[in-house]
């Protein structure tokens, strides 16, 4: 998601910071009905997803107290699935908010704010995604 050299991992922090960035633009999107603050996480997950390079995650590193390795690790591999899931319903609530599609917004908003929120409480939902389509798929290859 940030651009750290070869690295598989990514501070916890920095992780954090990304899901505090998504929670609080909905919840400012819902209160303030100004929906062009979803763009922030949208753009810097597409960053992420696309160029390895995440400006909230950069711009968090420069507060952290310790060097980044001395944190608790998070994979980069599921972290960039995670941001995948995040930018594809983001994406969809931006559209949603433009069209007028109330609904379709606020559903949208609300699962990726409910993914943000319960992960940083310490369950992956992305997390239990990616796990369940892995065994899905050993599954389905080893009764082929």
């Amino acid at each position: 998601m940030i651009y750290l050299s070869q690295n598989p991992s990514i501070p916890r922090p920095l992780v954090r910071a990304n899901q505090w960035v998504i929670v609080l633009s909905v919840v400012f999107t819902w209160i303030t009905g100004g929906y062009g603050v979803l763009v922030i996480p949208l753009i810097a997950g597409l960053l992420g997803v696309l160029f390895n390079f995440n400006p909230v995650m950069r711009i968090a590193k420069l507060f952290l107290k310790k060097s980044p390795s001395s944190y608790v690790q998070e994979d980069r591999e599921q972290q960039r699935f995670n941001q995948l899931l995040a930018v594809f319903f983001l994406l969809v609530a931006c559209v949603g908010f433009m069209l007028q599609w109330s609904i379709v917004a606020y559903v949208f908003s609300a699962m990726v704010l409910v993914a943000a929120l319960v992960a940083i409480l310490g369950f992956c939902i992305g997390c239990f995604v990616l796990y369940q389509w892995s065994q899905y798929q050993y599954r389905r290859r080893k009764n082929v």
